[in-house]
């Protein structure tokens, strides 16, 4: 009851990267996929290519989602370790 720390507490799952982008991904895979259907709109009406099916964005979004789910965890811890030093 001094007020001190337990030095036993293991540590929340936000200061790891892994446990929070485990977190982060499904929706992270969510936005890339939509951005990339999105895009293969953008690339229909310019008449540059045809456009990309929903599936197609799907499995296109599988790679892609890891390097962004990396950046979206980092993103985030860094928020949160920002918000708990005020």
């Amino acid at each position: 009851m001094s007020g001190t720390r337990s030095p036993s507490k293991t540590a929340p799952a936000t200061e790891n990267l892994w446990k929070l982008g485990a977190i982060l991904w499904p929706f992270v895979a969510g936005a890339v996929a939509i951005n990339l259907f999105l895009l293969g709109l953008i690339f229909h009406s310019a008449g540059w290519a045809g456009n990309i099916p929903p599936v197609a964005a799907l499995i296109g979004a599988l790679p892609l989602s890891l390097p962004a789910t990396w950046l979206a965890a980092r993103w985030v811890r860094g928020m949160i370790r920002e918000a708990e030093d005020r």
